[in-house]
Protein backbone atom coordinates (compact mmCIF):
# COMPACT_ATOMS: atom_id res chain seq x y z
CA UNK A 1 0.00 0.00 0.00
CA UNK A 2 1.30 3.38 -0.87
CA UNK A 3 -1.55 5.74 0.26
CA UNK A 4 -4.76 5.99 3.19
CA UNK A 5 -7.51 5.48 0.88
CA UNK A 6 -5.98 2.44 -0.78
CA UNK A 7 -5.20 0.95 2.72
CA UNK A 8 -8.49 1.77 3.91
CA UNK A 9 -10.57 0.14 1.23
CA UNK A 10 -8.60 -2.93 1.82
CA UNK A 11 -9.31 -3.04 5.61
CA UNK A 12 -13.06 -2.17 4.33
CA UNK A 13 -13.43 -5.26 1.92
CA UNK A 14 -11.93 -7.61 4.69
CA UNK A 15 -7.90 -7.90 4.52
CA UNK A 16 -6.59 -8.74 7.81
CA UNK A 17 -3.01 -7.04 6.74
CA UNK A 18 -1.36 -4.48 5.32
CA UNK A 19 1.66 -4.53 3.71
CA UNK A 20 4.28 -1.54 3.07
CA UNK A 21 7.64 -1.79 1.12
CA UNK A 22 10.67 -0.52 2.41
CA UNK A 23 12.74 -1.01 -0.79
CA UNK A 24 13.39 1.80 -2.75
CA UNK A 25 14.00 -0.01 -6.17
CA UNK A 26 10.30 -1.28 -5.98
CA UNK A 27 7.67 0.22 -7.68
CA UNK A 28 5.33 0.26 -5.16
CA UNK A 29 8.02 1.36 -2.48
CA UNK A 30 7.63 3.67 0.32
CA UNK A 31 9.62 5.52 3.52
CA UNK A 32 8.93 4.46 6.47
CA UNK A 33 7.05 7.95 7.42
CA UNK A 34 4.45 8.08 4.88
CA UNK A 35 4.43 3.99 6.34
CA UNK A 36 3.54 5.25 9.78
CA UNK A 37 1.39 7.86 8.73
CA UNK A 38 -0.87 5.83 6.30
CA UNK A 39 -0.79 2.98 9.62
CA UNK A 40 -1.61 5.50 12.04
CA UNK A 41 -5.48 6.20 10.06
CA UNK A 42 -5.78 2.30 9.85
CA UNK A 43 -8.57 0.38 11.96
CA UNK A 44 -8.03 -2.27 14.84
CA UNK A 45 -6.74 -5.77 14.26
CA UNK A 46 -5.52 -5.08 10.77
CA UNK A 47 -1.88 -6.38 11.65
CA UNK A 48 0.72 -3.75 9.65
CA UNK A 49 3.68 -6.01 7.95
CA UNK A 50 7.38 -4.35 6.73
CA UNK A 51 8.75 -5.46 3.93
CA UNK A 52 12.29 -5.63 3.57
CA UNK A 53 14.81 -6.39 1.02
CA UNK A 54 18.64 -7.39 2.04
CA UNK A 55 18.58 -3.82 4.61
CA UNK A 56 20.99 -3.47 7.30
CA UNK A 57 20.12 -3.80 10.42
CA UNK A 58 20.24 -0.10 11.30
CA UNK A 59 18.32 0.45 8.86
CA UNK A 60 15.66 -2.31 10.24
CA UNK A 61 15.63 -0.97 13.82
CA UNK A 62 15.04 2.84 12.27
CA UNK A 63 11.96 1.42 10.28
CA UNK A 64 10.58 -0.57 13.67
CA UNK A 65 11.10 2.88 15.78
CA UNK A 66 9.42 5.15 13.09
CA UNK A 67 6.32 2.68 11.81
CA UNK A 68 6.18 0.02 14.43
CA UNK A 69 4.82 -2.80 12.68
CA UNK A 70 3.69 -6.50 14.13
CA UNK A 71 5.45 -8.90 11.62
CA UNK A 72 8.40 -8.16 9.55
CA UNK A 73 7.94 -9.85 6.34
CA UNK A 74 11.94 -10.50 4.54
CA UNK A 75 12.09 -11.36 0.92
CA UNK A 76 15.99 -10.87 0.18
CA UNK A 77 18.68 -13.64 1.13
CA UNK A 78 18.14 -12.99 5.29
CA UNK A 79 19.56 -15.93 7.47
CA UNK A 80 16.92 -16.88 9.83
CA UNK A 81 19.82 -15.54 13.17
CA UNK A 82 19.42 -12.18 10.94
CA UNK A 83 15.79 -12.47 10.94
CA UNK A 84 15.22 -13.12 14.43
CA UNK A 85 17.20 -10.16 15.99
CA UNK A 86 14.44 -7.56 15.86
CA UNK A 87 12.21 -8.83 18.77
CA UNK A 88 9.16 -8.98 16.37
CA UNK A 89 7.41 -12.46 14.50
CA UNK A 90 8.76 -12.56 10.81
CA UNK A 91 7.64 -13.61 7.67
CA UNK A 92 10.26 -15.16 5.27
CA UNK A 93 9.53 -15.78 1.40
CA UNK A 94 10.66 -18.25 -0.86
CA UNK A 95 11.38 -17.47 -4.47
CA UNK A 96 9.95 -21.11 -6.11
CA UNK A 97 11.49 -23.00 -8.65
CA UNK A 98 10.92 -26.20 -6.85
CA UNK A 99 9.40 -28.25 -3.91
CA UNK A 100 13.07 -28.45 -2.78
CA UNK A 101 13.29 -24.37 -2.12
CA UNK A 102 10.45 -24.51 -0.26
CA UNK A 103 11.81 -27.05 1.83
CA UNK A 104 14.99 -25.98 2.24
CA UNK A 105 13.95 -22.96 3.38
CA UNK A 106 11.12 -23.75 5.55
CA UNK A 107 14.11 -26.10 7.43
CA UNK A 108 16.80 -22.80 7.11
CA UNK A 109 13.90 -20.50 8.96
CA UNK A 110 12.23 -22.63 11.83
CA UNK A 111 11.33 -19.77 14.10
CA UNK A 112 9.42 -18.35 11.16
CA UNK A 113 6.05 -17.30 11.50
CA UNK A 114 5.45 -18.08 7.97
CA UNK A 115 7.13 -18.64 4.72
CA UNK A 116 5.43 -16.77 1.67
CA UNK A 117 5.98 -18.25 -1.73
CA UNK A 118 6.14 -16.02 -4.40
CA UNK A 119 7.43 -16.54 -8.15
CA UNK A 120 10.99 -16.86 -9.01
CA UNK A 121 12.15 -14.13 -11.85
CA UNK A 122 15.89 -13.68 -12.41
CA UNK A 123 17.20 -10.67 -11.21
CA UNK A 124 13.29 -9.62 -9.55
CA UNK A 125 12.83 -9.58 -5.55
CA UNK A 126 8.92 -9.93 -5.83
CA UNK A 127 6.05 -7.75 -7.19
CA UNK A 128 6.65 -9.75 -10.89
CA UNK A 129 2.53 -10.13 -11.32
CA UNK A 130 3.40 -13.79 -12.11
CA UNK A 131 2.07 -16.94 -10.40
CA UNK A 132 4.12 -20.41 -10.33
CA UNK A 133 3.32 -23.93 -10.64
CA UNK A 134 1.31 -24.81 -7.26
CA UNK A 135 1.77 -28.25 -7.74
CA UNK A 136 5.33 -27.55 -6.20
CA UNK A 137 3.72 -26.34 -2.87
CA UNK A 138 4.42 -29.66 -0.52
CA UNK A 139 1.81 -30.51 1.24
CA UNK A 140 3.45 -31.37 4.67
CA UNK A 141 5.13 -27.59 5.24
CA UNK A 142 5.83 -27.08 8.73
CA UNK A 143 4.91 -23.74 8.63
CA UNK A 144 2.01 -21.37 7.66
CA UNK A 145 1.94 -20.87 4.01
CA UNK A 146 1.10 -17.28 2.75
CA UNK A 147 0.70 -17.67 -1.28
CA UNK A 148 1.57 -15.00 -3.27
CA UNK A 149 2.46 -14.54 -7.01
CA UNK A 150 -0.01 -13.53 -10.21
CA UNK A 151 -2.81 -13.73 -7.77
CA UNK A 152 -6.43 -11.90 -8.98
CA UNK A 153 -9.93 -12.60 -8.55
CA UNK A 154 -9.75 -14.78 -11.13
CA UNK A 155 -7.39 -17.65 -9.87
CA UNK A 156 -7.77 -17.11 -6.31
CA UNK A 157 -10.18 -19.26 -5.53
CA UNK A 158 -8.88 -22.25 -7.43
CA UNK A 159 -5.64 -21.52 -5.42
CA UNK A 160 -7.04 -21.59 -2.01
CA UNK A 161 -9.58 -24.81 -2.98
CA UNK A 162 -6.12 -26.73 -4.64
CA UNK A 163 -3.52 -25.47 -2.06
CA UNK A 164 -5.48 -24.46 1.21
CA UNK A 165 -3.05 -21.51 2.41
CA UNK A 166 -2.96 -19.69 5.53
CA UNK A 167 -3.11 -16.59 3.60
CA UNK A 168 -2.75 -15.29 0.21
CA UNK A 169 -0.97 -11.76 -0.69
CA UNK A 170 -2.26 -9.58 -3.59
CA UNK A 171 -0.36 -6.62 -4.85
CA UNK A 172 -0.39 -6.23 -8.88
CA UNK A 173 -3.70 -8.49 -9.24
CA UNK A 174 -5.31 -5.52 -7.43
CA UNK A 175 -3.29 -2.30 -8.86
CA UNK A 176 -5.07 0.05 -11.44
CA UNK A 177 -3.78 -0.71 -14.87
CA UNK A 178 -2.18 2.55 -15.65
CA UNK A 179 -0.66 2.95 -12.14
CA UNK A 180 0.57 0.16 -10.04
CA UNK A 181 1.47 2.23 -7.58
CA UNK A 182 -2.84 2.75 -6.61
CA UNK A 183 -5.32 0.07 -6.19
CA UNK A 184 -8.25 -0.63 -8.14
CA UNK A 185 -11.24 -0.61 -5.70
CA UNK A 186 -13.12 -2.55 -7.80
CA UNK A 187 -10.30 -5.25 -8.13
CA UNK A 188 -9.87 -5.21 -4.33
CA UNK A 189 -13.94 -6.12 -3.88
CA UNK A 190 -13.75 -8.78 -6.76
CA UNK A 191 -10.90 -10.13 -4.72
CA UNK A 192 -12.04 -10.83 -1.44
CA UNK A 193 -15.32 -11.93 -2.44
CA UNK A 194 -13.64 -14.52 -4.51
CA UNK A 195 -11.58 -15.38 -1.25
CA UNK A 196 -14.55 -15.27 0.95
CA UNK A 197 -16.37 -18.11 -1.56
CA UNK A 198 -13.41 -20.36 -1.52
CA UNK A 199 -13.25 -20.09 2.30
CA UNK A 200 -16.94 -21.17 2.92
CA UNK A 201 -16.66 -24.26 0.32
CA UNK A 202 -13.56 -25.08 2.69
CA UNK A 203 -16.11 -25.79 5.94
CA UNK A 204 -18.99 -26.80 3.50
Amino acid sequence: MTNPADAHAAAAAGADAIGFVLYPPAKVAIDARTAAAIAATMPPFVEIVALFVNATAAEIRQTIDILKPHTLQFHGEEPADFCCNFGLPYIKSCHVQSTDDIRRTAAAHPHCRALLLDTYVAGVAGGSGQSFDWQKIPANCPHPLIVAGGLTAANVGTLINQVHPWAVDASSGIACEDNRRQKNYDKIADFMRSVQDADSNQTN
